[in-house]
């Protein structure tokens, strides 16, 4: 799979990101997230497969979808069967995120990219769209963190494993009303709180990488982007855990169902029989093969935004696959002119 569609979901990510950062800064998420969607079916459409859509655009923001169950690929167009052999089809799930941190894109902060993770076919759990309590670490915590304890004794493992002081460990965690014991907690441990608007991905993904400065994710954040963060950091070797957050109480936000029964109803009938259980990244991405890509839209820890020039645009991609074991930072230069003035090399 990685050999077939390394390039070509890399590509994916790139058209969306390039697409969405035209519009940053211009103060309209949902017109950004638009275009990303857009961008994104139309080269997914090119690729030489038959693709499902099992997490794709929320309905949280009452924006564009790439919606679950959509089929995207060359394999699911009408006239499909005079050039697609069933016997070579790649058929393959795909949890998309066109425009994650569309406010930080409309507003120019920090961290917004353009996100996928695909498996074979039965390989990503397919998530509500609910919130996910998460909690993320780097690989030297896997297994000997877990969500289940406190914040304190989660700072305490993580001390031990990382060999540095409580108050050298960074935990971000999202700014929201919700977090506010949280955040005191982590505080009063001695570690440091790094807040964030939007984009929980970026964080989940950078515990994975030393030298970014980011120890744990903690706290509540969407349950699709959560699977697209364990895709990313089971191919790492990280920790990730997610646990469905089902009481529209907990959130306080109104948007995951009108009540606590009504939603355990929903999770019924998704087959979710046991509404608290506890997620392990190889449970939510358990695919034999899964891909994780990402494309900068706006500069972040991770990556460069998209940067324009005459005549083109620079982008800078991550891709990491749990079957090659690697994660390549790929930097490309993307000419939509024939003549440009110049080529931007930094």
């Amino acid at each position: 799979m990685e050999a077939t569609l390394g390039l070509e979901i890399i590509e994916v990510v790139e058209k969306a990101a390039i697409a969405s950062a035209r519009l940053m800064g211009k103060g309209d998420k949902n017109e950004a997230d638009r275009v990303a969607v857009e961008a994104m079916r139309e080269r997914m459409n090119q690729i030489h497969m038959r693709g499902r859509i099992v997490i794709g655009e929320g309905e949280r923001d009452d924006a564009p979808m790439l919606y679950i169950g959509e089929e995207v690929g060359i394999c699911t167009l009408e006239d499909a069967k005079s050039y697609c052999n069933p016997d070579e089809l790649i058929e393959i799930d795909i949890a998309v995120d066109p425009c994650e941190g569309t406010n930080l894109c409309a507003y120019g902060q920090p961290g917004s990219m353009a996100v996928l993770a695909i498996s074979e076919k039965g390989g990503l759990f397919a998530a509500p769209d609910f919130y996910m309590n998460k909690l993320a670490a780097p690989p030297a915590a896997k297994g000997k963190v877990d969500i289940r304890k406190s914040a304190t004794e989660n700072l305490k493992i993580l001390s031990e494993c990382l060999d540095r002081a409580i108050d050298e460990l960074v935990v971000v965690v999202m700014k929201r009303d919700r977090h506010n014991e949280l955040i005191k907690e982590i505080r009063e441990a001695g570690a440091r709180v790094r807040l964030i608007s939007d984009g929980d991905v970026s964080a989940a993904i950078s515990c994975g990488f030393s030298g970014t400065n980011i120890h744990a994710l903690m706290g509540i954040g969407a349950a699709p982007e959560g699977v697209i963060s364990a895709a990313a950091m089971r191919c790492l070797g990280g920790h990730f855990q997610g646990q469905l957050i089902y009481d529209p109480a907990i959130v306080q936000t109104g948007l995951i169902g009108e009540s606590k029964e009504a939603n355990i109803e929903r999770l019924t009938s998704m087959g979710i029989h046991d509404p608290d259980k506890v997620y392990e990244a190889e449970e939510l991405a358990s695919g034999e093969t899964v891909l994780f890509a990402a494309c900068g839209i706006t500069s972040g820890t991770l990556m460069e935004g998209v940067r324009f020039f005459h005549g083109g645009a620079r982008t800078q991609s991550l891709v990491i696959s749990n079957q090659s074991k690697t994660a390549r930072f790929v930097d490309t230069i993307h000419l939509m002119d024939s003549t440009p003035k110049f080529i931007q090399l930094r």
